[in-house]
């Protein structure tokens, strides 16, 4: 393991580049040069690391302190979950080396017209030709509601799977009826993208928008706008092709539609957008630059000693 030099932060695939995620359990996760392996009864598999987003640590799984050293050197966005993935623990470090877009996030979260405006962009992407510019968060949030339910009905209708409420209980998996532990299966598969790509540009995952008082209330904000296309569709094909195995299939059938949705590539652009980030590049987030606070100029050298300023 010794002698293989990381790679530099420009040499590595962008976030939109690469694929969704990978969900391990019961193995144990090492390094071999540059790439991960994982290894368990049945044998060795060889993870290309640098081409996945955000690998999801499950149950039973070891990781050893080099294959953690070659994420982070790779930028890859790891995740600690529960059993199916619908649990969530703790994460890794992520790709950016800049606070652009993490400057930008709190100074529209914290000033509350801003913030209005972010969130009702975040509205008006998922009611296309619509203009909701003077809905109140109340009235969008009951035009919201209005949408799901009619997302929940057309997908019931289109697969024959009967849907009754949204039902779940977070810490027993089992206690939901099949449907629902798809879902749950599906969006928590879908949070684990999200958040590899929000905290790859350097972003908190905690200050929301349109969600609040919580560790992933961005997360929730930037996945709902992709679960009437992605996680819920998902979860009824699953659930209308047999009812065996519903978690591993559900987080198959999504980790193909996001690849095939190209939801990293969406997310990447959303957030930027939603951030008036829309020219900061990917170079830029990698820039590796400490600088200080300046009233008057703004930013300046960290590397100077101003003992005689």
């Amino acid at each position: 393991m010794r002698g293989f030099a990381p790679p530099s932060r420009l040499s590595l695939p962008r976030v939109q580049d690469r694929l969704t995620f990978l969900y391990l359990e019961h193995c144990v996760v090492h390094r071999d040069a540059n790439a991960l392996t994982a290894r368990d009864q049945m044998g060795v598999v060889n993870i290309p690391t640098a081409a996945v987003s955000c690998i999801l640590f499950g149950p039973g799984t070891t990781v050893s302190h080099q294959a953690m050293v070659v994420m982070a050197e790779c930028g890859v966005s790891s995740v600690w979950v529960g059993e199916s993935g619908v649990r969530y623990y703790a994460h890794g470090r992520s790709l950016a080396q800049s606070t652009t877009l993490l400057v930008s996030q709190a100074r529209l979260v914290s000033n509350e017209r801003e913030r209005l405006k972010v969130a009702r962009r975040m509205y008006e992407m998922r009611f296309p030709g619509e203009d909701v510019s003077g809905l109140t968060m109340r009235q969008l949030r009951g035009r919201e509601g209005a949408r799901m339910r009619d997302v929940y009905r057309e997908n019931s209708q289109r697969t024959g799977v009967e849907w009754r409420s949204r039902r779940y209980d977070p810490n027993d998996f089992d206690a939901s009826d099949l449907i629902n532990q798809a879902l749950s299966a599906t969006n928590y598969s879908l949070y684990g993208v999200i958040h590899a790509v929000i905290v790859a540009l350097g972003c908190s995952p905690g200050l929301g928008f349109v969600h609040s008082s919580n560790a992933g209330s961005f997360v929730y904000d930037i996945a709902d706008l992709y679960k009437a296309d992605v996680s819920i569709p998902a979860a009824f094909d699953v659930i209308a092709e047999g009812e065996s195995e519903v978690g591993a299939r559900s987080r198959r059938k999504v980790r193909d539609l996001l690849f095939e949705r190209k939801v990293i590539q969406h997310a990447v652009f959303d957030i930027k957008s939603l951030l008036g980030a829309d020219k900061v590049s990917d170079e830029d987030l990698a820039t590796n630059v400490l600088t200080l606070w300046d009233i008057r100029d703004g930013a300046i050298d960290a590397r100077q000693n101003y003992a005689g300023a």
